[in-house]
């Protein structure tokens, strides 16, 4: 069995952004040479998120949207979290779009099912944060 670990670096513009990082996951499998088994990508840090959706800009705004009425930013003093820091928010919203997904890979490839794309929410940016891909099998 075959065992592959890279790490993905992203330094965002905005403090929120979603990022489609299939290609990138794309060409982990390809440079580690599995065929049949399975790709997690986890977001490592605890204010970022990895999940799996759609490539569609207004879901996209629509995740901003949803997200902002259940964990608003501001203002900062609602978060008993935000002393010293005003990042509660990132935390929860990164709580609720999850950590990390895993993807079989079959015959060389991610198996998605129609419209599926990998991305990397990010809720409290403008800082170099990466994600982990790890891939096994053989």
């Amino acid at each position: 069995m075959k065992s592959y670990r890279k790490e993905l670096w992203f330094e965002t513009k905005r403090r929120r952004e979603l990022i489609n990082i299939t290609p990138q996951v794309e060409a982990c499998l390809a440079e580690s040479g599995v065929c049949e088994g399975l790709c997690l990508a986890s977001a490592m840090h605890i204010t970022a998120s990895v999940f799996i959706n759609d490539d569609e800009p207004g879901l996209h705004r629509d995740f901003e949207a949803w997200l902002e009425k259940l964990a608003p930013e501001k203002p900062h003093s609602q978060y008993a979290h935000n002393t010293g820091e005003d990042n509660a928010d990132a935390h929860l919203k990164r709580s609720i779009m999850g950590r990390e997904v895993v993807v079989a890979v079959t015959a060389g490839r991610l198996d998605f099912g129609p419209w599926e794309r990998i991305f990397y929410g990010e809720f409290d940016g403008r800082r170099r944060k990466r994600v982990l891909v790890k891939i096994i099998g053989d």
